[in-house]
């Protein structure tokens, strides 16, 4: 039972030039958790989680490049893509001193997580994936016109997947799959995810990204490699109404490490805007096992 609250703390760290934006709360000495937001978010998105976690963890959630509050150069003067996004994150993870942690991975954090993974699986101490795919089972059939543009990458294609940033998408994609979304969705969140995707340079910024996302699929089968020779302690939670990511992208983590656990929540892609607290609830069981079984590890050994 949570007896407390501990204050969230805002601040900017510059890598490689770039302002990051980051959100934190907890004990500096605590398990650590990175959270890693998607499209069209930002941390943000981790206002109603970050509480839930941060009496036990510390919690550490950045705004990637081009999102939320960190600095959103245009497209001639960074390159945006999710190899990118990684080797940023990486630099940010060291710089904020986060040696070993969990990472939360949700839409775009999960291919900027996963690569992490891969090159310094040491670091990871657990995979929490709401919602982050890593297999093709779990890509819908909304993918259709981004896999129009991979296979002939015409400015015509690309010019046609500007309707991905407008406000109707924007609301769709958090009303998708919510029961009472009016009364469950803040309307603040869509408010200024829609307000940043607005800004002059965004436009081309959003399709540099939805146009290099097929570098992630192409990575699956190492994602995949690695779940399997590493077996990082491993919880889906997945909105099952997601019209992006399907359910059977989240029990597709078994295939690879068959002790991963799947919990479903009856919700679209942003599953923690209506269900915050469940999730909560479910990384601080898996965290506490997982954290309090190192601990042990480690008095045994020394």
């Amino acid at each position: 039972m949570k007896t407390k609250t501990t204050p969230v703390s805002f601040h900017t760290i510059h890598v490689e030039n770039i302002k990051i934006f980051y959100r934190e709360a907890g004990d500096p000495q605590a398990p650590a958790v990175l959270l890693l937001h998607g499209f069209p978010a930002s941390s943000h998105m981790f206002r109603n989680l970050i509480p839930e976690l941060a009496t036990q963890f510390r919690v550490v959630a950045p705004d990637l490049p081009g999102f939320g509050f960190s600095d959103a150069p245009d497209n001639k003067n960074f390159t945006y893509t999710f190899d990118k996004f990684a080797e940023i994150i990486g630099q940010f993870t060291e710089l904020v001193g986060l040696k070993k942690f969990a990472v939360y991975v949700f839409d775009y954090g999960a291919p900027t997580g996963f690569r992490l993974a891969l090159k310094h699986p040491e670091r990871i101490a657990a995979i929490i994936s709401q919602n982050g795919n890593a297999y093709e089972a779990g890509l819908s059939d909304g993918w259709a016109p981004v896999r129009e543009y991979w296979a002939n990458p015409t400015p015509e294609n690309r010019n046609a997947l500007k309707f991905l940033s407008a406000p109707e998408t924007t609301r769709w994609q958090y009303t998708t799959g919510v029961k009472d979304a009016d009364e469950r969705i803040a309307p603040e969140a869509i408010a200024l995810d829609q307000a940043l995707l607005d800004r002059p340079q965004s436009a081309e910024i959003q399709l540099d990204l939805i146009c290099n996302y097929d570098t992630n699929i192409a990575l699956y089968p190492k994602f995949q490699e690695y779940f399997r020779q590493h077996q990082p302690p491993t919880l889906a939670v997945w909105g099952k109404n997601d019209p992006f990511f399907l359910p059977a992208g989240a029990e597709a983590f078994r295939r690879d490490n068959p002790d991963a656990k799947v919990v479903f929540f009856d919700t679209g892609h942003f599953a923690l805007e209506t269900h915050a607290a469940e999730i909560g609830a479910e990384i601080r069981t898996f965290l506490n096992s997982i954290f309090s079984a190192d601990t042990n590890h480690h008095e045994h050994s020394v």
